[in-house]
């Protein structure tokens, strides 16, 4: 049965994920029930995992070979690979969170990411992530999910700012979040308390703020998704839609969904880590392949990094690059940058938009202004520690790296459409 993509559907799932950890934890139920397999890194592999996954940390990869009669065919069936990140910018509790401050109760927070501080004003606030706790001489981990609205930060009142038009906010005094008026104790005691576990044997954490409100349909023709952390779980859904209605015929169909994209990816399970490279090398050995082997398909795999793309925004048109305007429910968008901010070369370009006429959606084309500064994604990252022929795509959203960000909701299932596309290639 084929799961269609929808823009319903991305806000239940984005509301079912507000931390990196929830999404791997979303994704995993999904193809579970689906029935992949989920195998772990300090184990053995078995040969015979058509369908699997595995998880490290808040990042995840996942493999679709159901219809190949073996997986490695003398080490010449490459990888389709979809890639994209878990983590959106927010704000994260820090070390030592309690305060007080004018007689009230407040957490401390910090920026993690580029976040975009005023957007985190004035919002109700849940808590969410993992802790790390003693189980015996053992260490366990636990989900957290806190979804009512515990904190708020609250803005400065027009009429205390100097000039009445609004406040630089300094990411060190400004973005504490109000909890109460009396002593609330330890905010590490209640999320342990959450989760059932002693606060004595809390160990350390991994804690952020999420907006509770849930995501919306809007606009007067529904037209528009309102949600927080499009960006990029827009991709992680999407192309876990693409990666369960993909059937490949000559290749293997992989998703892979990194942590700590808005900070750079140096960690263990970033993209610039050795994670996708160990997970293809095992699915290579596993079944048989050497060294050598796995070199060979590496040589002949593709990677599509997907990330969101900046629309056109209607109040300020000249902030992008005029040749290149981007649509609203416009279809996929190809991202390319001289400076290699994203990884796409003319061979990449042709991959994803012979994709786009396979999948029968528009492409778009979208290049950044040359007088302001490009972000980045994992595709430059991921071309590099790999080697893998890479493109940088994406679907179109405004807003970004808001606490609230917006895009078309017909825009979903053509985003879905297209990697499918580009895994069945």
């Amino acid at each position: 049965m084929e799961t269609t993509a929808t823009a319903v559907g991305l806000g239940e799932f984005i509301d079912a994920s507000p931390s990196p950890f929830h999404v791997c934890a979303t994704v995993a139920a999904r193809l579970d029930t689906a029935g992949y397999l989920r195998v772990f890194e300090d184990r053995p592999w078995p040969g015979d995992v058509r369908r699997g996954y595995v998880i490290r940390g808040g990042s995840i990869i996942a493999w679709n070979a159901s219809v190949l009669d073996t997986l490695l065919a003398t080490g010449t069936t490459p990888f389709r690979i979809v890639g994209g990140h878990t983590d959106s910018p927010n704000l994260r509790l820090k070390q030592h969170p309690d305060r007080r401050a004018a007689g009230l109760s407040t957490v401390a927070l910090e920026p993690y990411g580029g976040a975009w501080l005023n957007s985190w004003l004035d919002r109700d606030l849940g808590l969410s992530g993992r802790i790390a706790y003693a189980d015996g001489s053992s260490v366990a981990h636990a989900l957290v999910t806190i979804d009512d609205p515990i904190l708020r930060v609250p803005q400065l009142a027009i009429h205390l700012s100097e000039d009445r038009k609004g406040v630089h906010l300094d990411p060190q005094r400004h973005v504490d979040a109000l909890w109460g008026v009396d002593e609330q104790g330890s905010i590490i005691d209640v999320v342990a308390q959450h989760v059932d576990v002693d606060p004595a044997d809390v160990l350390g954490w991994e804690l952020m703020a999420h907006d509770v409100t849930p995501s919306r349909i809007v606009g007067g023709s529904g037209d528009f998704l309102s949600a927080p952390r499009l960006d990029n779980q827009g991709t992680c859904y999407s192309g876990l839609c693409a990666l369960m209605d993909a059937t490949p015929s000559e290749g293997i169909a992989v998703l892979a969904l990194f942590d700590h994209e808005e900070v750079g990816s140096g960690s263990e399970r970033g993209a610039s880590s050795d994670f996708l490279v160990t997970v293809l090398e095992r699915l290579v050995t596993a079944n048989g392949g050497g060294r050598d082997e796995f070199l060979q398909v590496m040589a002949a795999s593709v990677c599509a990094s997907g990330d969101m793309a900046h629309a056109t925004h209607p109040n300020y048109p000249d902030r992008h690059e005029h040749g290149h305007q981007i649509a609203v429910n416009g279809g996929p968008v190809l991202k390319v940058n001289q400076n290699l901010r994203y990884a796409s070369d003319a061979t990449g370009e042709a991959e994803f938009a012979m994709a786009c006429r396979d999948a029968d959606v528009p492409l778009q084309r979208y290049v950044h202004r040359a007088d302001l500064p490009c972000g980045s994604t994992i595709g430059p990252l991921t071309a590099t520690r790999t080697g893998l022929l890479t493109v940088d795509v994406g679907a179109p959203q405004l807003a970004m790296h808001s606490c609230r960000e917006m895009m078309g909701a017909r825009d979903v299932p053509m985003y879905s459409k297209a990697l499918r596309a580009f895994l069945e290639r």
